[in-house]
């Protein structure tokens, strides 16, 4: 079964490569991922299994995907010397400059997300990569602090990507800067929220 699994995560992987120099033209759809398929000499068939809901299960592999890569990215750098803010600011910021290459792919799937029934998925995957993020940045609160995190850092992802987006300037500086104040915002409304929880269960 394991083995299994690594050679269709390895078929999935092979299938986005071939699909991403296609996205800015075509979008994403089944027809990017049969011509993938084709173009790699992939039957329909072990293409339609590796992502069985077509062109969604492509978009959503590539999330998982850009997650993936910059976990291993984190781990090789030595994050326990590092501030919690810190952290999270090296997880996005690695995520987006590992997705830069592909810049024209994430906004054609923020485009495709957005429609109904399709735009189900997006808060979903967003709340995933910020759980992944804290997860390397060493949390392990299991209280409403789990969720109130991952809700903040949600929004720090998508206003970022968004601004990263239309950013033209040297080296996504502009976009740097951004993040830091979203995440020094977030940060705060956090300790608050925080306090106030306290504070009530003081009372209470």
């Amino acid at each position: 079964m394991a083995r299994r699994a690594e050679k269709e995560g390895d078929l999935q992987a092979r299938i986005l490569m071939a699909a991403l120099p296609d996205v800015a033209f075509d979008g994403w759809s089944d027809a990017l991922l049969h011509s993938a398929a084709e173009r790699l000499k992939v039957p329909s068939e072990d293409a339609e299994e590796a992502f069985p809901h077509g062109a969604i299960d492509l978009v959503r592999y590539f999330s998982e995907w850009a997650d993936a890569a910059t976990l291993e990215k984190l781990t090789a750098r030595r994050l326990a010397n590092l501030k919690i803010r810190e952290k999270i600011a090296l997880g996005v910021r690695t995520r987006l400059e590992l997705l830069a290459p592909h810049k024209q792919a994430v906004s054609a799937a923020l485009a495709f997300l957005a429609l109904p029934p399709r735009n189900i998925h997006l808060p979903k995957m967003v709340w995933a990569t910020a759980d992944k993020l804290w997860r390397a940045a060493g949390d392990t609160a299991t209280d409403y602090n789990h969720y109130t995190k991952r809700l903040l850092l949600s929004g720090v992802l998508t206003s970022t990507t968004l601004y990263w987006l239309n950013d033209k300037s040297t080296n996504n500086e502009n976009t740097w800067t951004f993040l830091d104040r979203r995440i020094d915002n977030v940060l705060k409304i956090g300790q608050r929220i925080s306090s106030f929880k306290k504070k009530r269960e003081e009372r209470s």
